[in-house]
């Protein structure tokens, strides 16, 4: 997976932004102010995305290519290697559902103003 195609793909979702608030490397998507996505724009090799806790240590028994969360909580944050041992589909599944629990977690009022 690319970068170029990682951001198309979360910058396509309602509502997302993009900053680089840490420093000009380290990319960060946020929907309703909130960060759901992190990567390296340098070194583009695994991207942070939230979690639910339980599914977040299933995945992490099933594949090597998915560990506690870089720099993250480690309960419900991964950090998810984009560099071909963890399948693309699975990795934009995963963005899907970070999105998704940072979405769910914004007042009302925010997520209706948000939501095609």
């Amino acid at each position: 997976m690319t970068l170029e195609f990682y951001r198309d793909y979360c910058l396509a979702k309602a509502g997302v932004t993009e900053d680089t608030p840490f420093n000009p490397d380290t990319l960060c998507f946020r929907v309703g102010g909130k960060i759901f996505s992190i990567c390296t724009i340098s070194n583009f090799d695994f991207v942070n995305l939230k979690c639910d806790p339980e599914r977040a240590a299933e995945l992490r028994e099933r594949y090597p290519g998915i560990t506690p969360g870089y720099h993250m909580n480690k309960k419900t944050w991964n950090s998810v290697s984009v560099i071909g041992n963890v399948p693309d589909k699975l990795i934009l599944e995963l963005v899907d559902h970070s999105y998704d629990l940072i979405l769910s977690s914004l007042p009302k009022k925010i997520q209706a103003e948000i939501r095609p």
